[in-house]
C-alpha cells in the first residue's frame, strides 16, 4: 500500500512540474508586466491583473512567460502549476476571450434578453432575472441558448454556473439548463422498468 502511494505521489509531482515548467507563449499584441505579488496582462480585448503567491517567481522573456518555484516540496509544486495556469488563462482571456454556452431544455422553457441581463422562464410560477457582473456579457440565441462571454475565465464560469443552478437538468426528464458540451445520462424511471 505504501509503495502504491509513493508511486502516485511521484506521478503527481511529475504532472505538476510539467505544467509549471511549460512556458506561456505570448500572442502578438499581448503584454505582461510583473508587479509586486501579481502580473498585469494587457491585450486586444482588455486588461487583467492576476495575483500569485510571493513564493513563486514569474519572469517575462522574449515572447514568453516563465514560472519558477523556490524548492521541490509539495507546497511549491502545487503553487507552480496553479500560478502557471492562472497566468495562461489571463493571456488567453485578453487575446481570445472565453465563452460558455448553455441550452434551455423543456416544453415552454425559454430565455429572453432583459437589458444587459436575461430573464429565464423555466417552469416556476415566476421568471428568474440574471444580471452579469462587470466584464461579463450574456447573449441570447433564439429562445433556448445563452452565450456567456468575457475575458476573465473565473467570472465567465461563475455566471454560467449561476444560470445553470436556476434549473439543473432533471435526471428523469429532458428538462432544465445544461452546458452545451455537457453529457447527460437520463434515467428511464419506474414506468420504463415495469414495461421491461
Amino acid at each position: 500500500m505504501s509503495g502504491d502511494s509513493a508511486v502516485n505521489e511521484k506521478k503527481q509531482e511529475k504532472t505538476l512540474s510539467r505544467i509549471g515548467r511549460k512556458p506561456i507563449s505570448l500572442p502578438s499584441g499581448v503584454q505582461v508586466e510583473v508587479l509586486y505579488g501579481g502580473v498585469k496582462v494587457t491585450g486586444p480585448k482588455g486588461t487583467l491583473e492576476q495575483k500569485y503567491h510571493p513564493e513563486v517567481v514569474v519572469k517575462v522573456g522574449d515572447g514568453e512567460v516563465l514560472v519558477e518555484r523556490q524548492s521541490d516540496n509539495k507546497f511549491h509544486h502545487s503553487l507552480h502549476g496553479l500560478t502557471r495556469s492562472l497566468i495562461a488563462n489571463a493571456v488567453t482571456g485578453v487575446s481570445e476571450g472565453f465563452t460558455r454556452t448553455l441550452e434551455i431544455m423543456g416544453v415552454g422553457y425559454r430565455v429572453a434578453e432583459a437589458g444587459i441581463g436575461i430573464t429565464l422562464s423555466v417552469g416556476y410560477s415566476h421568471t428568474v432575472d440574471i444580471q452579469p457582473e462587470e466584464g461579463v456579457t450574456v447573449e441570447v440565441e433564439g429562445n433556448n441558448r445563452v452565450h456567456v462571454r468575457g475575458i476573465d475565465k473565473q467570472k465567465v464560469g461563475q455566471l454560467a454556473a449561476q444560470i445553470r443552478r436556476v434549473r439543473p437538468p432533471n435526471a428523469y426528464k429532458e428538462k432544465g439548463i445544461r452546458y452545451s458540451d455537457e453529457v447527460l445520462h437520463f434515467k428511464p424511471g419506474k414506468a420504463a422498468a415495469r414495461k421491461a
